[in-house]
């Protein structure tokens, strides 16, 4: 009987440590998941707010759709900062939020310009959004490798 209960306890430690190691896993796949989203997001963005710096020069709406940009860009910043990485992505992580560290700091930069009425794109490329934002789509190899 003794043998039993050793038996039945050895096999639910087993089985308990197995659904944690299971649980890191899934944990690391969501994250993965999440920070490729949003990496994607922050690729878009360096794509798409140079064009917009240059048509709100000229054009009202243009400026109405960088500020939303730019803005969305911070709420995104903001949700991905507050999202808990595995302890496998914590270093990935913490280096994505460096870089939205600045990159918000840039775009705070850029939003107190628009407010003053400069629309100069010239202005973007001094605050370095687009260059960070780059630079935070050049970890997206080390994040698919967490997938891996």
């Amino acid at each position: 009987m003794k043998r039993i209960f050793i038996i039945l306890g050895l096999l639910s430690t087993v089985v308990l440590g197995g659904c944690s190691i299971l649980g890191e896993v899934n944990n690391s796949v969501d994250y993965v998941n999440e920070a490729t989203d949003y990496l994607d997001k922050a690729r878009n963005f360096a794509e798409d707010v140079p064009q917009l710096a240059e048509d709100a020069v000229t054009n009202q709406e243009a400026r109405k759709n960088l500020e939303n940009e730019l803005e969305t860009m911070q709420q995104d910043i903001k949700d991905f900062n507050e999202t808990k990485a595995p302890s496998i992505a914590e270093d990935i992580h913490n280096q994505i939020v460096e870089y939205n560290e600045k990159l918000n700091k840039g775009i705070d930069s850029y939003l107190q310009n628009i407010e003053n009425g400069k629309f100069d794109p010239a202005l973007l490329q001094d605050s370095e959004i687009v260059q960070t934002a780059n630079e935070l789509t050049s970890l997206m190899n080390k994040i698919e490798n967490l997938g891996s």
